[in-house]
């Protein structure tokens, strides 16, 4: 029972009828507590308020009970391990913890600011929906594959964050000193300006201050779009990849080698040639212990094995 409530709390097939019912329940229950928590904040639905406590109250009910099932299944999901090691495991796991930061908060709505300011934490349930899908799959995984680059790129702004705003608060200090009071007013500035935002609440009045602003905002401008190319050539590698992946299993039954002997017709000719003739794509050239890479001026001698790809030798093979 135990193995098929995992199975059931699993990512969903198409032929496991409870199991895609259980993911539609959960995503309309993940909703309706994100919808109800919204609609308290509106002080002209104040009518409505216990009502939306109760439907809170329910969903994190519903919540507590998946979370408890979760750490009683966790042994499936990490085989390796100990049904003991297995349930810790899932407690400090990413889905572990947003689990256990969406319920506390219903116990303590009146506590401190800090249980409180947990509620917000159930909208990461949402990415349980989302992990489902290949495309958030892809994110994670340009995400991870680029995180040193990311890393740097952050370190980078920061290091000029900070840079900037202890020289504008050394040149604005004396002429704003309540406006630019510490360090941590350029902080504000220099992020506002690095990242283009500009909210004009700070900004430099002398000369020399200007003239920084300007070569911050140009700076931040080229530096800010760092980590983006970054993240952009992430996805079109993993996109290359993956396409890749789909050709060499699509097309394996596509492949097939010829062998080059003294009485081949294939004999003398260029790769280019082959390709013309018998309507075939050559990949590479396996002559003697070499490999060579089939270009189209390559003549073909004798012992030569020919890797080449064509829909006929799917033909054949279905005929036999």
């Amino acid at each position: 029972m135990r193995k098929r409530i995992f199975e059931i709390m699993q990512i969903s097939k198409k032929d496991d009828a409870p199991s895609m019912a259980f993911d539609i329940v959960l995503v309309l229950v993940i909703f309706t507590n994100i919808t109800a928590m919204f609609l308290q904040t509106f002080s002209s639905m104040s009518a409505y308020h216990d009502i939306f406590k109760v439907i809170e109250y329910v969903t994190v009910g519903i919540f507590s009970v998946e979370y408890i099932l979760r750490i009683a299944t966790a042994d499936f999901l990490y085989p390796e391990k100990t049904k003991a090691k297995a349930a810790l495991r899932f407690l400090f796991s990413f889905d572990g913890i947003v689990d256990l930061l969406t319920i506390i908060p219903a116990f303590f709505l009146t506590g401190f600011i800090a249980f409180r300011m947990l509620r917000v934490v159930r909208i990461l349930h949402l990415f349980r929906i989302n992990s489902q899908y290949d495309s958030f799959n892809v994110i994670k995984n340009v995400l991870w594959s680029k995180r040193n680059q990311i890393f740097s790129s952050v370190f980078i702004i920061i290091i000029l964050m900070l840079a900037a705003s202890l020289g504008i608060y050394s040149v604005e200090h004396e002429a704003q000193p309540g406006v630019f009071e510490n360090a941590f007013s350029g902080i504000w500035w220099s992020v506002s300006a690095m990242l283009t935002v500009g909210y004009g609440d700070i900004y430099p009045i002398t000369v020399v201050g200007q003239i920084m602003a300007i070569l911050i905002a140009f700076l931040g401008v080229g530096v800010v779009a760092i980590p983006t190319g970054i993240i952009s050539a992430g996805f079109v590698e993993q996109y290359q990849k993956e396409a890749s992946a789909d050709i060499t299993h699509t097309d394996i039954d596509k492949v097939g080698e010829i062998l080059v002997t003294p009485d081949s017709a294939l004999l003398g000719l260029t790769v280019a040639e082959m390709k013309n003739l018998y309507d075939v794509n050559v990949y590479v050239i396996i002559r003697q212990e070499l490999t060579v890479l089939a270009t189209d001026n390559i003549k073909l001698t004798e012992g030569d094995i020919v890797i080449i790809n064509s829909d006929k030798l799917v033909k054949k093979k279905k005929r036999k």
